[in-house]
């Protein structure tokens, strides 16, 4: 660690010419490219159901295991990525991550058993999407921004919404005029193209290109690779988890994927097709709720360059939670004005978590706050899974998703209360001396 520190010393920025746009805008806008792309790969599985159980005879819980690997394996990924990252570079992670992805959709057009769904949708796309999960936008936000971390942050994490919301129309549009076979070739040749984009215009850091980083006034040189990408995340994992700041992060986190991921997105349509409203009608508010995630997002990012992150993070979580407290009194058959504002208001406040949580990993694990976050990434998911799956549950004993919508308020609130005893890290000034 020392020896890194030592490494990454500022000296005097070198002479060079003076760009009127900073190459870290090139390198954001060349993620959110990617990020995009991503969500193209990440939309395809469930379209994928319903044809697959025509045409092979598997059962949806066949079918929605190989999902479930794909989600648990795209919140595990993450942390050991930021990590290769650190010791190969971002474009190599990056461009392996797509080749991985365009392969095992690629592969899936000859599939004839459940296994080789297992081993293309769960486990190569599952490990190719986590590599290019959010702690990716972390690494190049920590990396290229010294400020503005918060606005970039909220750019990047709307990419997700951006990319399903323009690849999703489409893929379900070939889908259902030209059958499976082409919508998964459209993801592999998408994933390979993005290859030479990736590996042409993505620069690992500040350094590789002669310019400090945006907002820095010193250059600081690039910093000697780090070996043992593998035991480095296992370590950063032990270090964090005798925190009680990771704890309350990951706690958190775990709530925001459980009322997202694993509740909304599950199991909003089939709760309104229970309430008689057409299943289309309530996919297109799911829908809706994606354009206002992107506003929210962005917004979210805007904030948290300008308040503290621990407040925004509380107001988020309890509004999010009282929004959820009013659900099951407006569902119904029909799109009714305050079924309107709930999608508006929810949708604003869908990820807008995100760029602040991960203000909080930076703010208290510094250089290691992208592994970091990917450990809390990964709760995230665990808690999403759990939700999807006992969601369904709920509604088979109770008849209704009315108490899961309770159940997911009252944690919102927790999650407001955890955020808010966060601790603030000491100044280095005022720590105590090391003997």
């Amino acid at each position: 660690m020392t020896q890194r520190t030592a490494a990454a010393a500022p000296v005097e920025a070198p002479p060079g010419p003076r760009h009127r746009v900073h190459r870290a805008w090139f390198v954001a806008a060349v993620t959110f490219v990617t990020i995009t792309g991503a969500a193209a790969f990440r939309s395809l599985p469930g379209l994928f159901i319903d044809p697959l159980h025509q045409e092979f005879g598997w059962s949806r819980g066949t079918i929605g295991a190989a999902v479930s690997i794909n989600l648990a394996l795209y919140g595990l990924t993450a942390p050991f990525a930021a990590a290769l990252m650190d010791r190969f570079g971002i474009r190599r992670v990056v461009a392996a991550a797509l080749t991985v992805i365009s392969i095992g959709s690629g592969l899936t057009v000859w599939m004839t058993a459940a296994w080789q769904l297992l081993l293309c949708w769960g486990l190569l796309v599952g490990l190719g999407t986590g590599s290019m999960a959010l702690a990716f936008a972390a690494t190049v936000t920590n990396r290229w921004f010294t400020e503005r971390r918060g606005l970039v942050t909220g750019i990047l994490t709307a990419a997700s919404a951006s990319g399903q919301l323009i690849f999703l129309p489409l893929l379900s549009w070939i889908v259902e005029r030209h059958d499976w076979r082409p919508a998964a070739v459209t993801v592999s040749l998408t994933a390979l193209a993005v290859v030479p984009f990736v590996w042409l215009l993505l620069r690992d850091h500040p350094a590789d290109v002669g310019v400090a980083a945006y907002g820095a006034r010193e250059f600081t040189p690039k910093p000697p690779p780090l070996t043992g990408a593998a035991r480095r995340t296992l370590t950063v994992l032990s270090t964090s988890v005798r925190t009680g700041t990771f704890w309350l992060l990951a706690g958190a986190f775990a709530i925001c994927g459980a009322s997202t991921n694993g509740l909304v997105q599950t199991h909003f349509v089939p709760a309104e097709h229970d309430h008689g409203m057409p299943v289309t009608t309530a996919a297109s508010l799911l829908a809706v709720i994606g354009v206002f995630d992107v506003v929210g997002t962005v917004a979210s990012g805007w904030f948290t360059d300008r308040f503290e992150p621990r407040r925004l993070l509380a107001v988020y979580y309890a509004l999010r939670g009282l929004s959820l407290l009013f659900l099951p009194m407006l569902l119904g058959p029909a799109v009714h004005p305050p079924m309107l504002f709930f999608i508006v208001f929810y949708g604003l406040d869908w990820v807008a978590t995100v760029p602040p949580t991960m203000a909080l990993c930076r703010e208290q694990f510094g250089e290691d706050s992208a592994i970091v976050f990917g450990w809390v990434l990964a709760s995230h998911q665990v808690g999403a899974a759990l939700v999807a799956y006992l969601g369904g549950v709920a509604r088979d004993v109770f008849g209704s998703y009315d108490v899961v919508w309770y159940a997911a308020g009252t944690l919102c609130a927790a999650a407001a209360l955890m955020s808010l005893i966060v601790r603030r890290p000491v100044p280095a000034a005022l720590a105590p001396a090391v003997p």
